[in-house]
């Protein structure tokens, strides 16, 4: 090890971090909290330096005003009363995600230390199922984490789980969740790669408190039914901690931890490929003027040189001044780290005007999801981003298949297929269940090589299916710097000009009808029932209106065509919610739309459409 120049960079004891914590209390610790930093120890001498973990003793600032916060802290043994229902509640699609800190009324701690510890542990237990160990070493795990105030706390909590099961573990520190997908096809031992699972510590952009965990192998992010598999392992788990067991951790993860910067081989990557899109050219952004919005999250090594992270834009010669929110900051005092968040966009696009930059690009807390914004001040998010995305790739791939989520406007298709030339598959919502599609879609023949949300969510063919905003932004990159090399123009016009002849609607809004849970009129059913129920109640009024025209191809809820516009009712991926989409040449034609979802929903009573109402209304 001590030959890696400095590439590992120490081993890390984490037996510590929450040892007292342990042994203080059996209840919840009401302690003030600290942004995590971690008085890591340097690399000298060639030798792996210890360093000692802070405690979770941990007090975040806002910009905006001093705040107290409180951590939650695992009891010395497991709780009885936490059942296997308890853990599956935890799922969220493809992730897990819960409250990982107290201090939010009606919002206890779910992801304890304990409950954690538990969930690494069944998904050391799932991939050892799934792989089998070289002769030469054990099974490697690394896990990364973004800004959020818990992340330490979970990042040491998560290494106790795996070291339990015997596995090496490779802490990363803040990292982004593409980088932890791509460290497991990264071949470097230098850096210890490729591991054999990751896991990213994030909630994405719901509020401070929240936490949760993305689980990636080399095939990809796990699906639905592997989190399922895993929760279940994990109530199981939970149930034969002791002390003992809670002191072997210990043991366990001082022996099997290592941290590596692996967010330099990252941004290397990003960086690189730039590079070749101009041909070799060293600083192929020399002269653009780019700023970058972070949002407090793990993207500002996109900017700035960070924790030697490296960075992207400097390398290629750009312009970054102006670049805002890049510290990371669990709190998130500015905005909500969420491109499709319209304060987000509205603070991106001031700074793009303000320093008079050719672009402006965002990133969301765990930079899996992007946007940008043109020198105008033009937002080049959600139907715009995937408009100029299939542009760029039909170049690449005429005639390839475009997948994309259920909410995609008309005028997006008609974009994509009559003036691109390609062909547009509206699928369902969720990043996971498109780039499944566009995977099946390949498999059968047909060529797709674009998965994307209107979310921001994206992935290419190229970049093996990885799920990655750094990388959708650098494809913008690319673009521009080809431009520049070949002579065709400079500047974000050349982007913008790819998605000349983009209809858009007047009018679009997205409205969300919450189900009552509780209400008798569910009579025993599930939520999901229910809404099915409202669904097809809907659908079975639509046929009977000859003005409205249900879509042939859908894949979930119910689209309708009419009054010069449509509409979309679909269940929630994972809530008691009917998210309604409309859009319309004017808003007089979208007050038709949703009369006629209106008057369906009316007729059930544990169906809010207070929301509904007020649209009419307004």
């Amino acid at each position: 090890m001590a030959a890696m120049s400095g590439k590992i960079i120490e081993h890390v004891l984490v037996a510590k971090s929450c040892q007292q914590n342990r042994h203080l209390s059996t209840q919840y610790r009401q302690a003030c909290c600290n942004l995590n930093r971690c008085n890591l120890s340097p690399f000298l001498g060639g030798n792996l330096a210890r360093s000692r973990m802070s405690t979770i003793q941990l007090r975040a600032f806002s910009k905006l005003k001093r705040r107290i916060v409180f951590c939650n802290a695992a009891p010395p043994t497991a709780a009885s009363s936490i059942e296997k229902s308890d853990f599956l509640k935890l799922q969220n699609g493809s992730d897990i995600r819960g409250v990982a800190v107290a201090g939010v009324e009606g919002e206890p701690v779910t992801l304890t230390e304990p409950i954690t510890e538990a969930i690494a542990a069944a998904f050391a237990s799932w991939l050892q199922d799934r792989k089998q160990p070289d002769a030469a070493r054990r099974l490697r795990v690394s896990i990364g984490h973004d800004s959020r105030i818990s992340a330490k706390t979970l990042q040491d909590a998560v290494s106790r789980g795996i070291g339990r099961a015997g596995l090496d573990v490779i802490q990363y520190g803040l990292a982004s969740t593409p980088a932890m997908f791509s460290c497991t096809l990264t071949e470097n031992e230098d850096f210890l790669c490729p591991v054999d699972g990751s896991i990213m510590i994030t909630a994405s952009h719901l509020p401070y408190n929240r936490n949760g965990f993305k689980f990636f192998t080399s095939a990809g992010g796990l699906g639905k039914a592997d989190i399922k598999d895993i929760l279940e392992r994990a109530a199981s788990v939970y149930k034969t901690f002791t002390d003992e067991d809670l002191r072997d951790l210990e043991r366990k993860a001082s022996q099997s931890i290592r941290r590596v910067e692996y967010m330099t081989i990252y941004t290397s990557n990003l960086v690189q490929a730039v590079r070749k899109a101009a041909g070799n050219i060293e600083k192929p952004l020399e002269g653009f003027h780019i700023v970058v919005d972070a949002g407090n999250g793990a993207g500002g090594f996109f900017a700035l040189f960070l924790f030697k992270q490296g960075k992207v834009l400097e390398p290629l010669g750009a312009i970054a001044s102006g670049s805002q929110f890049l510290e990371p900051d669990g709190m998130f005092p500015n905005h909500i780290p969420n491109p499709e968040d319209k304060a987000a966009m509205e603070a991106i696009t001031k700074a793009v005007l303000d320093n008079k930059a050719d672009l402006g690009i965002i990133f969301d807390t765990d930079v899996d999801r992007s946007a940008a914004v043109d020198s105008s001040g033009r937002e080049l998010n959600r139907n715009r981003l995937i408009a100029l995305m299939s542009a760029i790739v039909l170049e690449e791939h005429p005639g390839t298949t475009i997948v994309t989520d259920s909410v995609t406007s008309d005028g997006l298709t008609t974009f994509i297929e009559k003036k691109l030339g390609g062909k547009h598959r509206r699928f369902k919502r969720g990043y996971k269940n498109i780039i499944d599609e566009a995977i099946r879609l390949n498999s059968v023949g047909e060529e797709s090589h674009l998965a994307i949300e209107t979310s921001g969510h994206g992935a290419l063919k190229e970049n093996h299916w990885l799920d990655d905003g750094a990388y959708l932004m650098v494809k913008l990159l690319n673009k521009l710097a080809s431009a520049k090399a070949s002579g065709e123009g400079r500047g974000s016009k050349v982007l913008t000009g790819l998605v000349e002849g983009l209809e858009e609607p007047a009018f679009a809004a997205e409205l969300r009808l919450k189900i009552d849970q509780t209400h008798a009129d569910l009579k025993g059913g599930s939520f999901r029932e229910y809404g099915e129920a409202v669904i097809h109640h809907l659908e079975n009024i639509t046929v009977t209106d000859p003005k409205l025209q249900k879509a042939p191809v859908n894949y979930e809820g119910i689209r309708v065509s009419g009054y010069d516009g449509w509409f979309l009712l679909r269940l929630s991926l994972h809530d008691p919610v009917l998210p309604l989409n409309i859009e319309a040449s004017s808003q007089e034609d979208a007050v038709k739309l949703a009369l006629v979802v209106l008057s369906a929903a009316r007729e059930f009573p544990a169906l809010d459409v207070s929301a509904l109402n007020k649209f009419v209304q307004a």
